[in-house]
């Protein structure tokens, strides 16, 4: 059978998603929760419970807005180890003055309303996110792996290594920071190289973190330390206190990295406490030491004639403030929310729908990433000028309740969803 033949006689499906992760994995189930059965096409693995018997270095600050959305298909009761928390404490190391947000005094009662957020690993979230896929998704494939896409007229054309094909009227992209269906589509990208890497790893502090994150900033750039939740309150191990064990993100010069890297255990746990200030006395344990380059990343459009980009797809942001994936999830919801509205009026994939969904995402995007490169340029700068402008600036900030109101719920949000059909608050 000719190209030409099997293109005819495939049929033309409504949507076909490429990643299945965290972004990819929430518009496929918010589709089907509004009654649109996508294809899911996904390069990564089945997953199973034999990964919660260890603890990833890494976590993911997923905000209020993001565990609704997980709330409202199904996946949030899945998560089978998560560590909220409720307060988050940022200062300076040569400045004064430290930004409190939410309720940092643990003595004090906390409420659900009370939350910022919650701190998951992406192998447990993945998981989760796995259980609704295929209880949800008819047509959810994992290992598979996208030869190539093609435009033809009103439909896109994907054609896998093993030779299946799809055609379908409305292709979405969310593949990752090195998305092939990005490449193959001909979109262009912006990359700003921060000159930076970060260390992530998982730590035992002397102290327990009392649901609180924590980020001071140092002239070599942040260190974050972030609540995890405990293998011992998951029934893995008893030999441990709970509240001790937190997730590292260091973010350093390239060559600073390289040689904390060669550290031995011991004399890395020794460094961190040192750069931390003691501020949860020592670093006793360490696990999973990893690095990873710094860049923020734009592509030129988010949207193409019946294709659209989400998440790391369309935009990678600096780690620092920890909303790469909430900006992601909330192109989601963005995307699905427009779609549906279209769908009731009897369109599908209009052009006019995925360029109102790329004007709103992509400059509140871009609005997030270059605050984001500011704040770290700002933080970093060892000019005495700035260096008195930037504790300043924190002082009036934490004496400001309102303006920790504001960043508060930005950092939520809620705002972003606030006149779609998912603000459920």
């Amino acid at each position: 059978m000719s190209v030409n033949q099997q293109r005819e006689t495939a049929p033309i499906e409504k949507v076909v998603i490429i990643g299945g992760g965290l972004v990819g994995g929430l518009c496929a189930l918010l589709l089907a929760k509004a009654g649109i059965q996508p294809i899911v096409l996904d390069a990564a693995p089945e997953l199973d419970n034999s990964i919660l018997q260890r603890r990833d270095a890494r976590v993911l600050a997923l905000s209020p807005a993001t565990i609704s959305l997980l709330k409202q298909t199904d996946v949030w009761p899945h998560i089978q180890r998560k560590a909220d928390y409720y307060g988050m404490q940022v200062w300076s190391r040569d400045g004064y003055g430290i930004l409190e947000f939410g309720k940092t005094d643990h003595t004090a009662p906390r409420t659900a309303q009370d939350l910022l957020g919650s701190m998951v690993e992406p192998s447990v979230l993945g998981l989760a996110i796995q259980h609704e896929l295929k209880a949800q998704i008819q047509r959810y494939h994992t290992q598979v792996r996208v030869q190539r896409i093609e435009p033809f007229g009103d439909y896109w054309q994907i054609t896998l290594t093993s030779g299946q094909q799809f055609n379908t009227t409305l292709l979405i992209g969310a593949d990752g920071g090195n998305s092939l269906v990005r490449k193959m589509a001909g979109i262009g990208v912006d990359v700003l190289d921060y000159q930076q890497t970060a260390i992530s790893c998982a730590i035992k502090t002397e102290q327990p973190h009392q649901q609180i994150a924590r980020q001071v900033f140092l002239p070599t750039g942040p260190l974050a330390f972030l609540p995890m939740m405990d293998l011992t309150l998951t029934g893995l191990s008893s030999d441990e206190p709970a509240g001790h064990w937190q997730s590292v993100v260091w973010t350093l010069p390239a060559q600073d990295t390289e040689e904390l890297s060669q550290l031995s255990d011991a004399d890395f746990l020794a460094a961190i406490t040192h750069a931390s200030g003691h501020m949860l006395g020592q670093v006793t344990a360490v696990e999973s030491r990893a690095a990873f380059p710094l860049a923020a990343r734009q592509a030129d459009r988010y949207v193409l004639p019946h294709l659209a980009l989400i998440g790391d797809a369309a935009h990678v942001v600096h780690p620092l403030a920890g909303q790469g994936v909430n900006l992601g999830c909330l192109d989601a919801a963005l995307l699905v929310d427009n779609l549906m509205r279209d769908e009731e009026r009897g369109l599908w994939a209009h052009w006019q729908t995925l360029n109102r969904y790329e004007v709103k995402r992509r400059s509140h995007n871009s609005l997030m990433m270059h605050s984001f490169s500011g704040l770290g340029w700002l933080q970093g700068s060892q000019l005495k000028a700035v260096q008195w402008l930037r504790s300043e600036g924190m002082h009036f900030v934490a004496n400001n309740p309102l303006l920790l109101n504001i960043f508060t719920e930005q950092a939520s949000g809620k705002s972003a969803i606030k006149d779609t059909r998912y603000y459920q608050f």
